[in-house]
């Protein structure tokens, strides 16, 4: 067989990746070129990434207008915000995160029962983005799963560890309902209204799990756990047991930008506004470009639950935030428009689903 470290990505297939084989060295096909991947990201001491106190949205009225107020201005600078008193109990969190890292840590041929490179399929367990086929591979095991409406898609969902399907179901019940709260401070932050998405998004809206696994990297410097890139959702909400997330803040350096760390704190969830957002707000708000860093020692568990319209549910830019200055920025899309992307394109070289829905002037 060919020296692996200088081995094709089709030589590290799901089942038998690098990072599922815990290899002591970095494979080539994994290592991201200098100048493709900057690494210049500023300590998570120096910059303020913007916490806010959900809670407020409960308060008074002028306690809620002062939340709508914070959330826009992440919305406009970052792309991102961190919420405290977000109302989920510690230990639903703890379990969800303690039952997720038990899926990874099954023998092989029980998670191999959900091996998938089908992008449509409603539960599969993977690597890297697209195995075998991406021109860079990611130091990343995960399982994805669709979660709404709950009953329709849990008994897909892993039965081992015994209670997956108990501690996950109970973190998306949960976060499923933080995020319809969020989404209407949101659209109340553009001037739409608290209950301008609710209705489309609380009984037919999509709600995707991505339950991430980063093993320990022997060399952190050379690999990435994921690329550059911004989710296709209106939302994401993330939980994390480790630092690891990057994100881009495109008004430093005079706008050229810069990675940010994200801290990481218990109990903090983090918010990453997607790429359907962009196009309701009609480029107003942006969506955030991340990726995800490696650590030489230990494993990081990330649940991601990614939030958005039905899977044919069209997003368009509202009438309300169109005039003669401000013309139609976007072309409307869907879920499904978005995984027809992820088929054709190749997300590890830059590809972005967002680009694909700027209108040029």
């Amino acid at each position: 067989m060919e020296n692996e470290k200088g081995a094709s990505s089709s030589t590290f297939k799901m089942g038998n990746s690098a990072q599922e084989r815990s290899l002591p060295y970095v494979p080539d096909c994994y290592a991201v070129p200098p100048s493709y991947e900057p690494r210049d990201a500023l300590d998570s001491k120096s910059e303020s990434v913007p916490t806010i106190d959900i809670s407020r949205l409960k308060g008074s009225d002028d306690e809620r207008r002062g939340v709508i107020q914070e959330i826009r201005l992440a919305c406009q600078s970052f792309g991102f915000f961190q919420i405290v008193n977000h109302g989920i109990d510690q230990s639903i969190l703890d379990d969800a995160l303690a039952v997720a890292k038990g899926f990874f840590e099954l023998p092989a041929k029980e998670k191999n029962k959900f091996m998938s490179n089908d992008v449509y399929a409603p539960v599969r367990y993977t690597t890297s983005l697209k195995d075998g086929l991406d021109k860079t591979q990611f130091w990343r095991i995960f399982l994805k799963h669709y979660a709404h409406p709950l009953h329709r898609w849990i008994h897909l969902w892993p039965q081992n560890p015994p209670e997956y399907r108990e501690k996950i179901g109970k973190f998306c019940e949960e976060v499923r309902i933080l995020s319809l709260e969020i989404m209407g401070a949101i659209t109340e932050s553009l001037g739409l209204g608290r209950d301008y998405m609710s209705s489309r998004m609380s009984e037919n809206g999509m709600q995707v799990m991505a339950v991430n696994c980063y093993p320990p990297c022997p060399d952190p410097k050379t690999a990435l756990g994921l690329p550059p890139h911004s989710d296709y959702s209106c939302i994401t909400i993330l939980l994390q047991n480790l630092t690891g997330l990057e994100i881009f803040d495109l008004t430093a350096h005079g706008g050229s930008g810069r990675w940010v760390h994200v801290p990481e704190v218990k109990g903090v969830l983090k918010v990453h506004i997607g790429d359907h957002v962009e196009v309701l707000s009609n480029g107003l708000y942006k969506s955030v470009i991340h990726k995800v860093t490696l650590n030489e020692e230990k494993t990081r568990i990330s649940l991601a639950s990614l939030h958005s319209l039905g899977m044919d549910d069209k997003m368009s830019v509202p009438c309300q935030l169109v005039n003669d200055e401000n013309p139609v920025r976007y072309r409307e899309s869907s879920f499904n428009d978005f995984l027809g992307f992820l088929v054709k394109n190749d997300i590890s070289q830059g590809d972005r689903f967002i680009d694909t829905l700027r209108i040029k002037d």
